[in-house]
Protein backbone atom coordinates (compact mmCIF):
# COMPACT_ATOMS: atom_id res chain seq x y z
CA UNK A 1 0.00 0.00 0.00
CA UNK A 2 1.04 3.55 -0.72
CA UNK A 3 -0.29 6.52 1.18
CA UNK A 4 -0.28 10.00 -0.31
CA UNK A 5 -1.09 13.17 1.59
CA UNK A 6 -1.52 16.55 -0.06
CA UNK A 7 -1.16 19.89 1.64
CA UNK A 8 -0.82 23.55 0.78
CA UNK A 9 -4.16 24.38 -0.77
CA UNK A 10 -6.02 27.57 -0.03
CA UNK A 11 -7.61 30.75 -1.32
CA UNK A 12 -5.45 32.98 -3.51
CA UNK A 13 -6.00 35.87 -5.89
CA UNK A 14 -5.53 35.79 -9.67
CA UNK A 15 -1.88 36.15 -10.56
CA UNK A 16 -0.69 34.70 -7.26
CA UNK A 17 1.50 31.67 -6.76
CA UNK A 18 0.94 28.66 -4.57
CA UNK A 19 2.87 25.47 -3.88
CA UNK A 20 1.23 22.15 -3.08
CA UNK A 21 2.98 19.20 -1.47
CA UNK A 22 2.39 15.49 -1.82
CA UNK A 23 4.03 13.34 0.83
CA UNK A 24 4.35 9.63 0.07
CA UNK A 25 4.71 6.76 2.51
CA UNK A 26 4.35 3.01 2.53
CA UNK A 27 5.49 0.60 -0.16
CA UNK A 28 6.68 3.11 -2.73
CA UNK A 29 9.58 1.07 -4.14
CA UNK A 30 7.80 0.12 -7.38
CA UNK A 31 5.83 3.32 -7.80
CA UNK A 32 8.17 5.28 -10.00
CA UNK A 33 6.09 8.35 -10.76
CA UNK A 34 3.75 10.75 -9.05
CA UNK A 35 1.11 12.64 -10.94
CA UNK A 36 -1.07 15.62 -10.12
CA UNK A 37 -4.66 15.79 -11.24
CA UNK A 38 -7.39 18.33 -10.61
CA UNK A 39 -11.14 18.36 -10.72
CA UNK A 40 -13.13 21.55 -11.01
CA UNK A 41 -16.82 21.64 -10.11
CA UNK A 42 -18.89 20.06 -12.86
CA UNK A 43 -15.86 18.97 -14.85
CA UNK A 44 -13.97 15.75 -15.37
CA UNK A 45 -10.67 15.08 -13.69
CA UNK A 46 -7.82 16.71 -15.60
CA UNK A 47 -4.17 15.73 -15.79
CA UNK A 48 -1.92 18.50 -14.48
CA UNK A 49 1.53 16.95 -14.58
CA UNK A 50 3.76 14.17 -13.33
CA UNK A 51 7.33 13.46 -12.29
CA UNK A 52 9.53 10.39 -11.90
CA UNK A 53 11.27 9.75 -8.61
CA UNK A 54 14.44 8.57 -10.30
CA UNK A 55 15.61 11.14 -12.84
CA UNK A 56 13.02 13.82 -12.19
CA UNK A 57 11.58 13.63 -15.69
CA UNK A 58 8.40 15.71 -15.96
CA UNK A 59 5.39 16.02 -18.21
CA UNK A 60 2.61 18.61 -18.07
CA UNK A 61 -0.91 19.13 -19.24
CA UNK A 62 -1.36 21.77 -21.93
CA UNK A 63 -3.40 24.09 -19.72
CA UNK A 64 -0.61 24.53 -17.16
CA UNK A 65 2.55 24.40 -19.28
CA UNK A 66 4.79 27.33 -18.54
CA UNK A 67 2.93 28.22 -15.34
CA UNK A 68 3.23 25.12 -13.17
CA UNK A 69 6.40 23.27 -12.18
CA UNK A 70 6.68 19.86 -10.52
CA UNK A 71 9.69 18.89 -8.45
CA UNK A 72 10.54 16.23 -5.91
CA UNK A 73 12.63 15.69 -2.80
CA UNK A 74 13.51 12.01 -2.69
CA UNK A 75 14.87 12.17 0.85
CA UNK A 76 11.54 13.52 2.07
CA UNK A 77 9.50 11.37 -0.35
CA UNK A 78 7.65 14.53 -1.27
CA UNK A 79 6.56 15.92 -4.62
CA UNK A 80 5.79 19.60 -5.08
CA UNK A 81 3.48 21.38 -7.48
CA UNK A 82 4.50 25.00 -7.85
CA UNK A 83 1.69 26.96 -9.42
CA UNK A 84 2.29 30.41 -10.84
CA UNK A 85 0.13 33.08 -12.48
CA UNK A 86 -2.96 31.42 -11.12
CA UNK A 87 -6.26 32.01 -12.88
CA UNK A 88 -9.83 31.51 -11.81
CA UNK A 89 -10.02 28.46 -14.07
CA UNK A 90 -7.33 26.81 -11.94
CA UNK A 91 -9.84 26.53 -9.12
CA UNK A 92 -10.21 22.83 -8.35
CA UNK A 93 -9.44 20.04 -5.95
CA UNK A 94 -5.88 18.97 -6.60
CA UNK A 95 -4.96 15.35 -5.98
CA UNK A 96 -1.70 13.49 -6.28
CA UNK A 97 -1.44 9.85 -7.28
CA UNK A 98 1.27 7.28 -7.83
CA UNK A 99 1.98 5.09 -10.81
CA UNK A 100 4.52 2.51 -11.89
CA UNK A 101 5.53 4.77 -14.76
CA UNK A 102 5.12 8.37 -15.86
CA UNK A 103 2.03 8.90 -17.96
CA UNK A 104 -0.93 11.19 -18.54
CA UNK A 105 -3.29 8.21 -18.44
CA UNK A 106 -5.45 8.43 -15.35
CA UNK A 107 -6.12 4.72 -15.06
CA UNK A 108 -2.44 3.91 -14.60
CA UNK A 109 -2.49 5.72 -11.25
CA UNK A 110 -3.59 3.30 -8.58
CA UNK A 111 -2.99 5.11 -5.30
CA UNK A 112 -4.58 8.48 -4.66
CA UNK A 113 -4.48 11.11 -1.98
CA UNK A 114 -7.52 12.83 -0.54
CA UNK A 115 -6.98 16.08 -2.40
CA UNK A 116 -6.57 19.69 -1.42
CA UNK A 117 -8.76 22.60 -2.49
CA UNK A 118 -7.30 25.50 -4.44
CA UNK A 119 -9.54 28.48 -5.00
CA UNK A 120 -8.47 31.39 -7.16
CA UNK A 121 -10.72 34.37 -6.67
CA UNK A 122 -10.52 38.12 -6.25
Amino acid sequence: QVQLTESGGGLVQPGDSLTLSCAASGRTFNRHAVGWFRRAPGKEREFVGAITWGDGNTIYGDSVKGRFTISRDNAKKTVYLEMGDLKSEDTAVYTCASSAYITTWLKSYSYWGQGTQVTVSS
